[in-house]
């Protein structure tokens, strides 16, 4: 096959102020017409940069390649200045980034940004521009095209602005489209959609697709190759369905090991690489994996394995060719969980018959209102966040909750805990009512209930070292002297698997994963019975993921913690789950177990959640995706099932008629007419 883009030996600094900080080194990769290659890998894996040296987009981050070529349908991208590259962007090359929202000038509409680019690589008229980017916007199955052309990017949803700036990148039809995380911040069906209409773009524009992503669902349904990378190495690369069948990188098979999928034994603990990736400043000699590796030996501590052909394919192993034909090659590994759910299962059981639930949540409904209130008009308009929720969470329990964004979970699960106060209804914690507290009393009892945030870095103050981050709950609700602080925050850090020292340290000097390490080891200080995880886990990667699923299944079995676990990663909170309530536009519109959810869902949401889900297996292929569309604006919900707007089995009662939440068998609830 022919080739479109070839990269040779590509080395890349960066400038810091103690001198160049290597991110790249000695990368080879090509990518044939036609073709679709992912790049997989942890955080700080080298993706991004990767992909940035490509567009040469490294040179506005203190960034320069400092060996090797980009050799681009002829051309050494490399070699060239950046007034020649600016008419190769979007030409030939064009990229998708994962935040939408920073690809797009807030000040100008999404229409005159699109047909900007248009114009400055095209010899267009602006009508013929115009009409163009009316096409691409259709095409990206963006609805009233001609209304958005005039909006602004603040006005578009999450998923719409993803498809615009699609739009954009296929603006000047280039040979090669650069898709950076593209799907990571979506919901699972969106991500569905902009997946399939991806593949068709390719196939409608004839164009070469280079993917980055650390979801190995997302690489098994797109890619014809898979490129490996780890500490700015490739360390294997191979065919899409040679990679899965039987990986020959240590790193790779711990990627693979740690897919958490719908088929998942909830019987045991998620398997995980241990440690985490390390910074470019700190990268150990030898083989870069060699700590992380359970199969290092002493060369690996010492000499650096090069990329070589195995089995026709590329491996940087020094052991690739016996390690694959071992019997612990191929065996999963995996720490089983003594029965946990079972003896979970039977607490909770007898607990039922000792006391009420730890949370008794009654037609909860949270209302926020906007827009200029006529004075002339007795009412105001009010987006609906959470209406009418009613159920229970038991003392012990793991209660999932599920569903897009702008159903409402995390707005429900800041109610909870009193952060918002409702506009109607009643949650009792522990049989009393909490809307009947004062704000002291508030107070002694938010001790019981504390809340793990998705940003852990985002939520504490950057100035504070993280023995203060953690010791201020200790100091807020308990009298102790400095060293009975420093022991206590000590213990609560080697708890989380952290060091000591980390006591006097920043949390900029920490990864992602241990900074979630250090938000749990707060929300924990105060032995508390309760705790909100709010999308705890969607930021991280698929190993570090499973590390704190671990430790939060750990946790809570020691201290007997009880769990409102909010996610948009459907397999995740199945595994962690006992009982799931599925959300849609502030209504729960399904509840029951994990087992039964997963294995028998009622409504046609959930099952299209379900059915939307990447799936790690290449020899399966994408089905017909059931739920089209976005979720409604909460301001303005559908009369009748809210759902009926994007459901395939709607009917006229569905349109005229709000379904009843209701039980049709033992603790399986669904509010649906027609349930499956």
């Amino acid at each position: 096959m022919e080739k479109l883009l070839n990269i040779q030996h590509l080395k890349v600094d960066f400038t810091m102020k103690d001198g160049d900080l290597t991110a790249i080194k000695d990368v080879s990769l090509h990518i044939n017409i036609g073709e679709t290659v992912c790049i997989v890998g942890e955080s700080g894996s080298g993706k991004s940069v990767t992909s940035k040296a490509i567009m040469r987009l490294i040179d506005y981050e203190n960034g320069k390649i400092s060996a090797g070529s980009i050799v681009l349908d002829g051309m050494d991208l490399a070699q060239l200045s950046q007034k020649k590259l600016r008419s190769i962007r979007g030409k030939k090359v064009a990229m998708i980034f994962q935040e939408p929202m920073a690809a797009f000038d807030p000040v100008f509409t999404i229409g005159s940004q699109i047909i900007e680019t248009i114009l400055e690589n095209k010899q267009f008229t602006k009508l013929q521009a115009k009409e163009r980017a009316l096409y691409l916007l259709n095409r990206v199955g963006i609805s009233d095209a001609a209304l958005r052309l005039n909006q602004y990017p603040n006005e578009l949803s999450g998923g719409m602005l993803q498809r615009a700036m699609i739009a954009m990148a296929l603006a000047c039809g280039p040979d090669l489209l650069i898709a950076d995380e593209p799907t990571t911040a979506l919901d699972v069906t969106i991500q569905a959609q902009i997946l399939k209409l991806l593949q068709e773009l390719k196939e409608e524009f004839g164009m070469s697709i280079l993917l980055i992503t650390h979801d190995m669902g997302v690489a098994a349904q797109m890619a014809d190759r898979i490129i490996v990378m780890y500490a700015g190495r490739i360390v294997e690369y191979a065919t899409v369905s040679q990679m899965f069948e039987l990986p020959h990188h240590p790193y790779t098979r711990g990627l693979l090991q740690s897919i958490t999928t719908i088929a998942s034994d909830r019987g045991k603990k998620l398997y995980s690489i241990n440690g985490s990736i390390p910074g470019l400043a700190d990268l150990p000699p030898g083989c870069q994996f060699h700590p992380r590796c359970p199969f290092a030996t002493e060369r690996c501590k010492m000499e650096s394995p090069l990329l070589r052909e195995v089995n026709n394919r590329h491996t940087a192993c020094w052991y690739a060719e016996d390690l694959v034909e071992s019997i612990d090659w191929k065996q999963p590994e995996g720490e089983t969980k003594s029965d946990w759910h079972t003896i979970k299962e039977i607490v909770q059981s007898d607990a039922k018959h000792e006391s009420e639930p730890l949370f008794t949540i009654q037609e909860l409904s949270k209302f926020y209102p906007f827009g200029k209130k006529s004075p002339f008009s007795r009412n105001s308009s009010y987006l609906r966040a959470v209406e009418n929720v009613t159920f229970t969470i038991e003392k012990g329990e793991t209660f999932g909750l599920v569903g897009e964004s702008g159903s409402g979970k995390s707005t429900l699960g800041r109610v909870l805990l009193q952060i918002e106060k409702p506009t109607s209804g009643k949650v009792f914690f522990q049989g009393q009512d909490l809307s009947k507290l004062d704000a002291k009393e508030l107070r002694q009892k938010r001790r019981n209930m504390q809340m793990i945030y998705q940003d852990p870095y985002g939520s504490v103050n950057p100035r504070w070292k993280v023995g203060d981050i953690i010791g201020e709950p200790l100091q807020v609700h308990e009298s102790l002297s400095a060293k009975d602080k420093v022991d206590r925050v000590q213990d609560l850090l080697e708890l989380v698997g952290l060091n000591k020292s980390s006591y006097n340290l920043y949390p900029h000097e920490f990864s992602g994963g241990q900074r979630q390490r250090i938000a749990i080891a707060r929300a924990i200080a105060l032995n508390p019975q309760f705790i909100l995880a709010d999308e705890a886990v969607s930021a991280l990667d698929v190993s570090v993921q499973a590390q704190i699923v671990n430790l939060l299944q750990d946790l809570q079995r020691e201290r007997d913690l009880t769990y409102l676990f909010i996610a948009h990663g459907l397999n995740i909170v199945r595994q962690v789950s006992d009982r799931i309530g599925v959300m849609y536009l502030g209504q729960m519109v399904e509840m029951a177990t994990s087992e039964i959810l997963f294995s028998q869902p009622a409504h046609h949401y959930t099952k299209g959640l379900i059915d939307s889900i990447p799936i790690a297996d290449p020899t399966r292929t994408i089905e017909r995706i059931s739920i089209q569309g976005e979720i409604p604006s909460p301001a303005n919900p559908p009369v009748g099932c809210r759902f009926h707007t994007r459901c395939p089995a709607a009917t006229a009662r569905c349109r005229e008629e709000q379904p009843i939440f209701r039980e049709i068998h033992t603790g399986h609830w669904v509010a649906c007419h027609d349930p499956l």
